[in-house]
Order: C-alpha cells, then structure tokens, then sequence
C-alpha cells in the first residue's frame, strides 16, 4: 500500500515532496518551492500523515532513498534529499536548471 502510494506520486517532469506539516524543516522547503513558477499541478506537496499508514511510508521512503525523515524532495523521478540538500542545489544555482530540465517552469 505505501509502496505503491508513494510510486503513484513520483512521475517524470513533476517535484513531488513528502512532507509532515508540523516541521519546520518541511515547511522551509514549501516556502523555497513556493516560490518558483511551476506550471499547474507541476509542484505537490505529499502530507503522509494524512494517509494513516505514515511509518509504512517512511520506511519504503527509506529503502527507496536511504533516509527515512521528511521532507523528501524528487525532482522527477530522483531523490535529490532533504531540506538542506534543497537549499544547497537553489544556492549553487542548480535547481532552476533541474527544474528547467524536466519542464516544471512556466
């Protein structure tokens, strides 16, 4: 169920973050990604706590990229990690060219 839940939500030419709202690393990379221009439906944000099996999802969450805290980000379809990680690839510059890269901009 986890699996296949969180397989349904990663997709080629999406950003797709799995976040928990109470934290506060979670919400400074909605503030970054909130930001940018994507194009609709481009950018979601992923609250596994609202699905009930939330540590089945952290753990597959962790067979898939080695960690199992949150925020999760994918550009696409790879893990770039976590908040900090997100924050490193916007402040090289990086991002916007991955995000150009799969068409996530408007």
């Amino acid at each position: 169920m986890a699996q296949a839940f969180v397989n349904s939500k990663i997709q080629p030419g999406k950003v797709v973050v799995f976040i928990i709202p109470t934290c506060p690393y979670c919400g400074r990379a909605q503030e970054l990604l909130s930001k940018l221009s994507f194009k609709q439906e481009l950018l979601e944000f992923v609250d596994i706590t609202a699905h009930g099996d939330t540590y089945d999802i952290q753990d597959y969450l962790q067979q898939l990229t080695g960690a199992r805290t949150v925020p999760r980000v994918f550009i696409g379809k790879e893990c770039i990690g976590g908040c900090r990680d997100l924050v490193n690839t916007h402040e090289k510059g990086e991002l916007l060219t991955r995000l150009k890269q799969i068409r996530a901009l408007q």
